[in-house]
């Protein structure tokens, strides 16, 4: 277990050093307040204020035991997982993720590689990060004979839906989507862990075909930016599926190439440079990919490699979560307004009357770089589905044959919510998670980034180990970087 730096958590939420004494010296001065104003008897007066001690002292106790970051590999837990890519798509970053994935396949039990939505990524993307692999596996496996086979990943390499999901959220079984189903039904005590790199495509599909397999399902979905392209699916999930164990993060993933320590070698690109580049053929393909850190599907790994994989609350390598509150959800029977607002992340629905006049082809509204499908309803109405990414205005145009739909234009506000809200789960999504809204450990508009970054040293430093595992073949000067978190740059 590495060294861990400065800092605190407070009841599962990851605080700045000492918040906790400060909040517990507050409630203090609150029963101290109460000590001397009520007419309560001595004793009484002295076993509250005996009790509130003890509790600030738990709570205090309880937070350095869970700062601990457990090391989950060095504990020898293997964990199962699947993983859905939209790799080769829209973003070079889960070439950079597959690569840190496969350095660390001999921790892992991997069961399935996927490419989903959106884009054009396919599975012959993930199969040109094995290849690279295959060169290296001579020195990978001296360290550890768990290491798969480049053949073992080919074979569980599975093609997913090549499509957004239309307004239901699912359409047909895909190859990927009944592996998902196979995966959850073999008989393993064991959760299967699903790391969701991009649509939600898949996964909803499994759980339509198969909905018994949820209670088997971990999620942990990189949202944000991928939830733009992904709202049907995300609304059949919660809608239908609300009980499903699912981490959404939709702005904590940053933490990964944001914030945290960025001087000398820790900065994005000359940590690729130094520590990535020249290492192996997968360090060179993580360089051609980008020259500097991206990685912002890799928290969903590093989840299961430090902290605690069974609770979101507890920090680690992943992140820190909280329960999450009502997902944000906006119907509008008209074009919107900028007054109009939604809360950022949140589906926003379009349900415009067009009585009879059905258009004969395909209408799209369209949203800076997004031409989204309009749904003809039952009832009369076109429905459009659209997700923003960040807290800023957003101006819509319809394009369509039908006269009352073609030129529609339209504006909405999404706007970043009050803290508060945070503290009102939605009981209705019981083993939902999502990020942390405190401004202590956002990374400017990036919520709950900081519960990520504040590991960089760790992360960055036994990613750097691994990928020496490339170059270098198992000896007795790299013996000490076998393991997680054990030396960096």
């Amino acid at each position: 277990m590495f060294r861990r730096r400065s800092g605190k958590c407070h009841l599962g939420v990851a605080t700045p050093d000492r918040a906790w004494e400060t909040q517990a010296n507050h409630l203090l001065a609150k029963v101290a307040t109460f000590r001397l104003t009520t007419n309560y008897g001595r004793r009484r007066r002295t076993g509250i204020w005996l009790l509130c001690c003890a509790l600030c002292l738990a709570i205090g106790s309880f937070c350095d035991a869970q700062e601990q970051l457990t090391d989950t590999a060095a504990a020898g837990d293997r964990h199962r997982v699947v993983v859905s890519t939209d790799i080769g798509g829209t973003d070079p970053d889960d070439f950079q993720s597959m690569v840190h994935l496969l350095v660390y396949a001999d921790v892992l039990d991997l069961e399935g590689l996927i490419a989903s939505p959106y884009g054009e990524g396919r599975t012959r993307d993930i199969l040109k990060v094995i290849e690279c692999y295959e060169t290296d596996y001579p020195n990978l496996k001296t360290y550890s004979d768990r290491y798969p086979t480049p053949d073992a990943l080919r074979a569980i390499t599975k093609q997913g839906a090549t499509e957004r999901a239309p307004y239901a959220g699912f359409a047909n079984a895909t190859e990927g989507s009944q592996w998902i189903i196979d995966c959850a039904r073999r008989n393993d005590s064991r959760p299967l862990h699903v790391l969701v790199w991009g649509g939600l495509e898949d996964l909803a599909q499994a759980l339509h075909d198969a909905p018994e397999i949820a209670s088997k399902l971990r999620v942990y979905w990189i949202g944000g930016p991928n939830k733009k392209w992904s709202p049907d699916a995300f609304q059949y999930i919660v809608d239908r599926h609300p009980t499903l164990w699912m981490i959404e993060s939709n702005a904590t993933y940053r933490g990964w190439f944001s914030g945290g320590i960025q001087s000398g070698d820790w900065d994005n690109e000359r940590f690729v440079a130094r520590h990535i580049q020249g290492q192996g053929s997968l360090g060179d393909f993580f360089a051609r990919q980008k020259t500097d850190i991206k990685m912002g599907d890799s928290p969903s790994v590093g989840w299961l490699l430090q902290g605690d994989p069974h609770d979101p609350m507890c920090p680690g390598w992943g992140g820190c979560y909280v329960r999450a509150w009502k997902r944000p959800y906006l119907r509008l029977e008209r074009m919107p307004s900028e007054s109009d607002r939604i809360e950022v992340f949140g589906v926003f629905e379009l349900a415009l009357p067009i009585g009879d006049d059905a258009p004969h082809s395909p209408t799209f509204l369209k949203v800076e770089n997004q031409r989204l499908s309009g749904y003809v309803a039952g009832d009369g109405t076109m429905r459009f589905r659209f997700c923003p990414k960040a807290a800023k205005a957003y101006h819509f145009r319809i394009e369509s044959d039908t006269k009352t739909l073609d030129g529609l234009t339209g504006s909405i506000t999404a706007y970043s919510p009050d803290p508060k809200i945070a503290t009102t789960p939605d009981v209705q999504l019981p083993n939902w998670w999502t990020d942390d809204l405190s401004p202590s450990v956002s990374e400017g508009p990036h919520s709950g980034a900081k519960t990520v970054s504040r590991w960089r040293e760790q992360f960055l430093g036994d990613f750097a180990d691994r990928m020496r595992r490339c170059r270098l073949p198992s000896n007795t000067d790299n013996a000490a970087h076998r393991g997680t978190g054990k030396g960096g740059p």
